[in-house]
């Protein structure tokens, strides 16, 4: 019965048998059902990008953005549901906010990431909460460089050079472990995110996508924001040159 979830998945609160709590893993999936989101952090800053699946033709080129700037120093990318992220998304600007208020300084990445997570894992913690339903990635530029963490819905929060969220997860992983991050410049990291991500998409079974890549980086001043839009589409040039290449050798 446990293996199923029948009569443990009523509440965060319950485990099962075998120590497995079944909303945080329902909120997982949601996650997993979601366009594909990555994180690259280089040696000269982090580079975001997401696969934004596009759910109609007529929605407004850049709306319902999936990057969000958290403070001049940070940025955040998610996968998941959007209405859930929006309230992690609303939490990582007030902790960032609230951090500056006090100590009159940006937000260190360990302390925004932690506190993200511990108000994620809060809401595993009571039956009159469920789990978000999202996972994200958050690259800053702090005192001690570039940073890149994943918080996962369980509470979980982990520091990465490289990581995927999202159905093309484990792909994305794959072509990830392959690129040299401590000598790639973040220029050279967005044409990477960008081959990745249309390397993982299923054309098949989803639906068109826009692509969105921002970075904090030397570049951009130690500021997180988009990336230009010349570099932008020259990086969609190589990664749908790359792809067709692919299928060619195929």
């Amino acid at each position: 019965m446990s293996s199923i979830g029948t009569g443990y998945d009523l509440f965060a609160t319950t485990f099962s048998p075998d120590g497995r709590v079944f909303q945080v893993e329902y909120a997982t999936k949601a996650v997993e059902n979601s366009g594909t989101a990555i994180g690259l952090r280089v040696k000269d800053g982090v580079v975001l990008g997401v696969e934004k699946l596009i759910l109609s033709k007529m929605l407004v080129e850049g709306s319902n953005r999936r990057i969000h700037t958290i403070d001049k120093h940070a940025g955040l990318v998610f996968a998941g549901l959007s209405a859930d992220a929006r309230q992690l998304v609303n939490r990582s600007r007030d902790e960032a906010s609230n951090y500056r208020t006090t100590y009159g300084s940006d937000v260190p990445a360990q302390v925004l990431a932690n506190r993200v997570a511990s108000f994620t894992h809060a809401h595993t913690l009571y039956w009159s909460l469920r789990p978000f339903g999202a996972s994200v990635l958050m690259g800053v530029y702090d005192a001690d460089g570039p940073q890149l963490y994943c918080v996962e819905p369980s509470g979980s929060c982990y520091n990465y050079f490289g990581c995927a969220v999202g159905k093309g997860k484990q792909a994305a992983k794959v072509e990830i472990e392959k690129l040299d991050l401590a000598n790639m410049t973040a220029r050279q990291a967005v044409v990477e995110v960008a081959k990745i991500i249309y390397s993982v998409h299923d054309e098949v079974k989803d639906k068109a996508f826009e692509l969105e890549l921002s970075w904090v980086c030397d570049e951009s001043n130690r500021r997180h924001q988009l990336v230009p839009k010349d570099l932008l589409q020259e990086a969609e040039k190589q990664a749908k040159e790359a792809l067709q290449e692919d299928m060619d050798d195929e």
